[in-house]
């Protein structure tokens, strides 16, 4: 979220983006090769991901505050690209970071947004029954 927010706002090129995240010891912890792949996934598909997002945002993609579209490209990127996190794991992510970084009220917009996308991008898995543990 941190890297999208910053190439939000400098349009620098997402490769020096992730270098300059490498060395902040702040990352070091986390899993580098899935922080690129949502770097440059993100970054290369911003049109088409905002295309997904301006129908059910319910206000122009101008408006947003930039975290909240950094968590929102991260929430619509993980449902339309990567089938095997569970859209749960992929909504309740956003809104976790929504709660921490966001403002006040950010984190019922996100999850309201990625739950109706979850609906389109993810029906079949959204019809499964849910397993219980037990």
């Amino acid at each position: 979220m941190q890297a999208l927010y910053s190439w939000q706002l400098t349009r620098n090129h997402p490769k020096d983006i992730l270098a300059s995240f490498r060395e902040d010891e702040e990352h070091a912890n986390a899993d580098a090769e899935y922080f690129r792949e949502i770097l440059m996934g993100v970054t290369t598909k911003a049109e088409a991901l905002d295309a997904l997002l301006e129908p059910v945002i319910g206000r122009p993609l101008e408006q947003l505050d930039p975290i909240e579209h950094a968590l929102l490209w991260v929430g619509v990127w993980e449902l339309s690209e990567r089938m095997e996190v569970p859209y749960r794991v992929a909504i309740n992510e956003a809104v976790g970071l929504a709660k921490k970084y966001g403002a006040e009220q950010s984190h019922r917009f996100i999850n309201g947004v990625l739950d109706t996308l979850a609906r389109q991008l993810r029906s079949a898995e959204r019809a499964a029954p849910r397993r219980t543990s037990g």
